[in-house]
C-alpha cells in the first residue's frame, strides 16, 4: 500500500494512555496514518473535519457529549468516514444505539491489537466488524417473527448483515456471486423501506425479522 493510500485514521478517547498507544500501534502498521488523536468530541470538532479521516475509533464514555450521541453529529461533519466504536462496555442498549446513529462496528477493549488494525482495513471494505461476543449478543437478540416478509435467503443475509460481515464476505460464505447477495440486500431495503444497512438492522430488531 503505498503512503497515498495510506487508511487515515482519528482517534476520539479520553484516556491519554490509551489514546497514545492506540496511537502508536496504528501509526507504525504500515498502510496506516493518524489524521488526529482528541480527548474529546468538543475538541476532535474543532479539527477533525480538516483532516478528513477515513476511519474513526470512538470511545463511548467521553468528557462532555458521549461517544454514542457523537456518532451523528461526526457523520454530519463527515459523512463519509467510517467510524468504529471501541469501548469497555457490553450493555446491548449502547451496542444497538452506536449501530443505529451510524457506527460501522463495535469492538471492546480487550480486542487483541492486530485485531484492532485488520478491523479498520474491513470497515474499509464495507464490512462491519464487532468482537466476538457483542456479536453474539447481536444475534441472540433477536427473535424471528414468522410473519416476516422476507425470504429464508433474505433473512439469512441480513442476520449475516447484522454480525458485521461484508457482502463480498457473506458471498464466499454462502457460496453466491456478490452480485446476487447485492440483489437480496436491495430487495430487503425495499421491503422493509429503508436506504441504510444501520436502518435495515433496526427494523428487523423492531420487527423481530431476524
Amino acid at each position: 500500500m503505498s503512503k497515498d493510500l495510506d487508511i487515515r485514521v482519528a482517534i476520539i478517547e479520553d484516556d491519554e494512555t490509551i489514546r497514545e498507544g492506540y496511537a502508536y500501534l496504528i501509526g507504525n502498521t504500515p498502510g496506516y496514518k493518524i489524521a488526529g488523536t482528541y480527548p474529546s468530541f468538543e475538541e476532535a470538532a474543532k479539527k477533525i473535519e480538516s483532516t478528513n479521516p477515513d476511519v474513526i475509533l470512538l470511545d463511548v464514555e467521553l468528557p462532555g457529549i458521549s461517544g454514542v450521541d457523537a456518532i451523528p453529529k461526526l457523520k454530519k461533519l463527515l459523512p463519509e468516514t467510517y467510524i468504529l466504536i471501541l469501548t469497555v462496555y457490553e450493555q446491548e442498549m449502547l451496542i444497538f444505539r452506536s449501530l443505529g446513529n451510524g457506527a460501522s462496528g463495535y469492538l471492546t477493549k480487550n480486542t487483541p491489537p492486530e485485531k484492532i488494525v485488520s478491523a479498520i482495513h474491513e470497515v474499509m471494505e464495507g464490512g462491519g466488524p464487532m468482537s466476538a461476543h457483542i456479536a453474539r449478543m447481536v444475534i441472540d437478540s433477536f427473535k424471528r417473527n414468522e410473519a416476516s416478509p422476507l425470504t429464508k435467503r433474505e433473512t439469512e443475509i441480513l442476520e449475516q448483515i447484522s454480525t458485521g460481515k461484508s457482502r463480498k464476505r457473506i458471498a464466499q460464505e454462502l457460496f453466491i456471486d456478490l452480485e446476487t447477495v447485492k440483489s437480496h440486500i436491495k430487495n430487503i431495503y425495499q421491503k422493509l423501506n429503508v436506504h441504510s444497512k444501520a436502518d435495515a438492522i433496526k427494523a428487523a430488531k423492531d420487527n423481530k425479522f431476524i
